[in-house]
Parts: structure tokens; C-alpha cells; sequence
């Protein structure tokens, strides 16, 4: 049967060469930089960080994105080899064909829709909150409770727009739909944003956490940083999905800052975004690793001081009941008086930042299915191009459903663990594949070399699985059953129609596949 059997590297270099017939390369160091940037800051700084912080590591949560961060780097520096070494999209899934072999690529490009079909719903959730904060501020309105949140979530606010729905329970979040809609009907058009927008985009979002880092900081009360963990003995805090309490083993102390860094992981899967513009790259040998990896330490940064302030402002336990989605909002208005403007700016610029991360993961999400399709381990439809736009529309349209039905119907909590379980999946995959790589082509060229591998990969490898061991079983109960689905898939299917297996000649990508800022 040949589970293992491989896609040639040469065969991959070669589809990679720019031709008339092949992806236009038009992104300089700057743009993967900005890339980069754009895609990681996002849900993960303005949602993630006060999930993590009220549930379980609290003002320690700078500590666990660190723990996170060692794990994203040491993942990076595999990244950045592989994008150099084979500078062709697909990212995680077109290494793992040429290294571990089909088999394990088909799991690895099953297990990435976890990561950007459901990054992108989790996102969408996300804006979906600011949006609502949005009309509230500006207007004075605001969708009902019913119709913006998913039916496992119910009102339990005595304040604020939803202080008439307290006890509502949740039908359908449409304002999520709506988003992951609009930017569906721009995918489909093609992707007319240019390099010069996304800079402006990372530019607005990156002044906004500025200023509330230097303006925060001269507002953080010591007093919601004493104890700096969580105590065993915090409590129980009543919330929308049910109850957290402090004393269960991942709720507290350092098991509770490794859990941390389990949900704040989701704000650095932005980062390997910049390995999919590989053949979009003018010079992907040096760009490449640059792109990642300084987007990767800017990001990280900035993160560490943020959840600092962020922390200091309110009491972690805030973050569950008052602040939600919206925590950074509500923490600016409740502990910086006079800066209600910035509170504000933040709902707007956090709207446009949100639409570009989702952005990135519906164009990630079907470059990578539009390259397996290619490979014929999917249908045909996932690359079937637009007559017109000639764009891969009907794969957009169907993860437009596919997203949807998550952004609708499951709360974000659950929605953003299943994302980080699988990326952390991914990662650990990718460096394995850079050590069986060093060991089997040890003459293959590469650029960029991961520095002291022989270290760096199985570390990095065992950060991102003690990550992994954190999660609950709910989250490694759906991780099994998204892999049992995709096992079907694949020797029901897949097997049967793989180029590989049959000799076939790699089609070098068409020229009007979707791009990343063409």
C-alpha cells in the first residue's frame, strides 16, 4: 500500500520556479513582515489573553505566553528551513509529503482545516463581540443576545446592552456569519488588497497596542498582580457556559500557567500564514526565515507587555464575568478614566484587524486544499477556478458553510481550543520534519539551516506536546474524531487518487490560483 511513499523534492523545486504558468512572486521582505504581523495580532491578543488569564493562569499569563512563544520559535526556525529549502506553497502539508511521506501529509493537511477553517471561525466570533460593541457605542443599538451568540452560551450580565436579556439563551451568532460572508464574496472576486492596505491594517493594529501598553501602564494596580498565579483556593466564578473552578488542576498555579499557554497558543498560529506566500516571495531563500521569524519576536513582544497591563488593570476574574470577548474594552472604561475614546478607537481598529486575520485564514484554508486538490487527494471542486474571477469559488463557498456552522452555533471557547490542539498537531509534525529531512538529504541546499537541529527539533517538538498533554479530553476527544473522519476520507478516497501513487506529473500551479497581495 506505500503509506509512507513521498513526493520527490525535485519534483516540488521544480513546480516552484516562477513561470508564466506559475504563482507571480511580488512580495518583498517588508510585505512577509507585515504578513506575518497581520495575521498573528489579532483574536489572540484582544480575546485569547483574558481567556487564558481568567481561567487559568491569571496575571501569570505573560509567563505562559513565553512558554508558548519558546515552543512558536523553535517551531519557526523549522518553518523558516522548510520555506527556503522548498519555497512552494502548501505549507506544513507540502513538507510533510516530501519528508514523513502521503500519509502523513494527508493528516497534517486534514489537521491544518482546524487551524485556519476554524481560526477563521473563532476570529469571526471575536468580531462578532466588538461588532456589537460597535453599534452600542456609536448608535446606541445592538443585535439581540439571541442572534449573536451560539445556543451553549446564555446572558448572565446584570449590566451593560444585555442587561434586558439577562437569562437569554443563545440561537445563532449572524454578525459572525455576516463577516466570514463579506470576505467569502471578496475571496471569490479575487484578492484586490494590496500589500500597501495590509501595511496600514498592521500599522493601525500595532499603534493601538501601543498606546495601551504606554498609556495602561501608568494604571496597573499592583493589588491584580498579587498573588502573580492563580490559588488553588480563588474560588468558583459563574459563567455563561457553566462553571469554572479554581481548585481543578489546570485552574491554578504552574499547571495552570502550562494550560495558559495551551489558549494563548492561539495567537501566535498567525506566523506560519507567512509560509503559504512561499512562491508568492521575490526572494524566498533569505526572505523567507526573515519574515517568519522577526514577525514571530516583534509579536511576541508586544504580547508579553500587553497581557502585563492588561492583567494589572482589572481582576483576572473580571475577564470571565464582565469582560468576555470584549475584555479589553471593558478593561480601558472601567480602569482608565478619561481614555473612553480609546476604548472607542480600539472597537473600530479591532474590527478591521479582525477582518484581516480572518482574511488570511480563508485564503490559507484554501490554498492549502487547493494544492491537495492539485495532488488529487481531494475532489476536483477544491480547485475548480471561476470562470470569470478565476478564483477557487466553490471551494470558498464551501467553507463558507463549513465556518459558518461554527461561528454560529459553537461558542468560542471551544471553538479556539480545537484550533490551538491542532496546530500545536501541526508543529510537532513539522519538526520531526526537519530532523528526518537533516538525516535522509543531508546535500539537499538549504539556505537557511535551523540552527544546533538536533536540539532545537525535538524540543521544540516537546514543548508543543506538553501543550498538547494540558488540553482536556474534551479537546483530544475532538481532535481523535476530526483524525477518525479524515482517515475515512483518506482510504476511502484519497489512496484511490493520488498523482503520487499513479506516476502522474505534477501540474505546476495555475497563474490565477488565489494569492496572497497580488
Amino acid at each position: 500500500m506505500k503509506l509512507f511513499i513521498k513526493k520527490p523534492i525535485a519534483q516540488l523545486m521544480a513546480a516552484a520556479k516562477e513561470t508564466e504558468k506559475t504563482l507571480k512572486r511580488t512580495l518583498g521582505l517588508g510585505s512577509l513582515i507585515a504578513l506575518g504581523i497581520g495575521a498573528i495580532i489579532g483574536a489572540g491578543i484582544f480575546v485569547r489573553t483574558a481567556a487564558a488569564a481568567g481561567e487559568h493562569a491569571g496575571p501569570a499569563v505573560t509567563i505562559s505566553f513565553l512558554i508558548a512563544a519558546s515552543g512558536c520559535a523553535l517551531a519557526g526556525f523549522c518553518y523558516a528551513e522548510f520555506a527556503s529549502t522548498i519555497p512552494n506553497a502548501g505549507s506544513a502539508y507540502t513538507y510533510s509529503y516530501a519528508t514523513m511521506g502521503e500519509f502523513v501529509a494527508w493528516i497534517i493537511g486534514w489537521d491544518l482545516v482546524l487551524e485556519y477553517a476554524l481560526g477563521a471561525a473563532t476570529v469571526s466570533i471575536g468580531w462578532a463581540q466588538y461588532f456589537n460593541e460597535f453599534l452600542n457605542t456609536f448608535f446606541g443599538v445592538h443585535i439581540p443576545y439571541a442572534l449573536s451568540h451560539a445556543p451553549f452560551e446564555t446572558s448572565n450580565l446584570h449590566t451593560g446592552m444585555y442587561a434586558a436579556e439577562f437569562g437569554t439563551r443563545g440561537i445563532v451568532n449572524l454578525p459572525a456569519i455576516f463577516i466570514i460572508l463579506m470576505l467569502t464574496l471578496l475571496l471569490i472576486r479575487g484578492m484586490a488588497e494590496s500589500a500597501i492596505v495590509n501595511n496600514i491594517i498592521v500599522i493601525i493594529k500595532v499603534a493601538i497596542v501601543l498606546m495601551i501598553i504606554g498609556l495602561g501602564w501608568h494604571y496597573i494596580n499592583p493589588m491584580f498582580h498579587t498573588p502573580y498565579m492563580i490559588p488553588a483556593d480563588a474560588g468558583i466564578v459563574k459563567v455563561s457556559t457553566g462553571t469554572v473552578n479554581y481548585a481543578d488542576t489546570f485552574n491554578h498555579g504552574w499547571l495552570g500557567v502550562l494550560r495558559g499557554a495551551s489558549v494563548v497558543f492561539f495567537a501566535f498560529i498567525g506566523f506560519d500564514a507567512v509560509s503559504t506566500a512561499a512562491q508568492e516571495a521575490k526572494n524566498p531563500q533569505k526572505d523567507m526565515p526573515k519574515g517568519i521569524l522577526i514577525s514571530l519576536a516583534f509579536c511576541t513582544l508586544l504580547y508579553i507587555l500587553f497581557s502585563h497591563v492588561l492583567t494589572g488593570l482589572v481582576s483576572f476574574k473580571d475577564f470571565l464575568i464582565q469582560g468576555k470577548e470584549a475584555s479589553v474594552t471593558y478593561a480601558i472604561k472601567a480602569s482608565m478614566p478619561g481614555y473612553g475614546w480609546l476604548a472607542n478607537f480600539v472597537t473600530v481598529a479591532i474590527l478591521a484587524g479582525f477582518s484581516s486575520v480572518i482574511l488570511v485564514m480563508l485564503m490559507g484554508q484554501t490554498r492549502v486544499f487547493y494544492t491537495m486538490s492539485t495532488d488529487g487527494l481531494i475532489p476536483p471542486i477544491f480547485s475548480k477556478l471561476h470562470p470569470k474571477f478565476r478564483t477557487p469559488y466553490k471551494s470558498q463557498w464551501l467553507f463558507f458553510g463549513f465556518v459558518s456552522l461554527f461561528a454560529g452555533f459553537i461558542p468560542d471557547r471551544i471553538v479556539g481550543d480545537m484550533v490551538s490542539i491542532g496546530t500545536l498537531f501541526a508543529f510537532v509534525l513539522v519538526c520531526f520534519g526537519i530532523f528526518i529531512l537533516r538525516r535522509t538529504d543531508p546535500g539537499l541546499v538549504r539556505p537557511f539551516k535551523t540552527p544546533w537541529y538536533k536540539i532545537v527539533c525535538p524540543l521544540g517538538a516537546i514543548i508543543c506536546l506538553c501543550m498538547i498533554a494540558s488540553e482536556g479530553w474534551e479537546n483530544w476527544a475532538r481532535l481523535f474524531g476530526w483524525l477518525i473522519i479524515g482517515f475515512v476520507v483518506y482510504f476511502g478516497y484519497s489512496i484511490k487518487k493520488s498523482h503520487v501513487r499513479k506516476g502522474l506529473v505534477e501540474v505546476p500551479a495555475d497563474p490565477s490560483s488565489p494569492n496572497f497581495m497580488e
